[in-house]
């Protein structure tokens, strides 16, 4: 009978560390862990890995609910597929137990949808904060790398005839991948 976890940040940015540090308490067996991965997607391959790896009488062990997905119905839907497998699960933040019983899976469903809630109402202010600030002329996204010295180089560069794409690029500092960006707008 193996003790799995899983654990999950939606960005590269973020570490898992607070996580790790409470499967490792938890005693868990083995960790399978997504990075940059949103909690919204139902199949996200190292969830999946570590639900293959799963028999009878194993546990499975997320940090917090939240974690496994932001998805009521992918949630739920993970869950049942556990019941069904003869899987117990365990959230160690929330101290979801579905060993407990009918308590147990109706304080998950509960904790499911308030995952799911939260998320909602993060984009949704974070659109709002883009929508004010585009009504105040603020552009986001990162500051251009190309200023008009640098445009100017440019054409100078792909006029001449001289030069490969790379070379120019190089030449002026920027990335291939940028330099085409700019030839597009020409």
């Amino acid at each position: 009978m193996a003790i799995i976890g899983y654990t999950r940040v939606s960005t590269k940015d973020q570490d898992t560390s607070l996580q790790d540090a409470a499967m490792t308490e938890a005693k868990v067996d083995r960790v399978y862990t997504d990075h940059g991965v949103s909690g919204t997607l139902a199949s996200r391959p190292e969830l999946d890995k570590a639900l293959d790896r799963l028999d009878r009488g194993d546990t499975f062990v997320v940090w917090k609910l939240d974690r496994l997905g932001r998805n009521t119905k992918n949630v739920l839907d993970v869950i049942e597929t556990l019941i069904d497998r003869g899987v117990t699960f365990k959230s160690l933040t929330e101290q979801i137990d579905l060993s407990a019983g009918p308590m147990g899976k109706a304080m998950l469903t509960i904790l499911a949808a308030f995952a799911e809630l939260e998320r909602a109402t993060m984009v949704e202010r974070t659109r709002a904060g883009l929508e004010a600030a585009k009504a105040k002329g603020k552009v986001g996204g990162r500051p251009s790398v190309i200023d008009a010295k640098k445009l100017a180089t440019i054409n100078k560069l792909i006029a001449s005839g001289d030069h490969s794409r790379a070379d120019i690029a190089r030449m002026v500092g920027i990335s291939p991948a940028t330099l085409y960006r700019v030839i597009q707008n020409f």
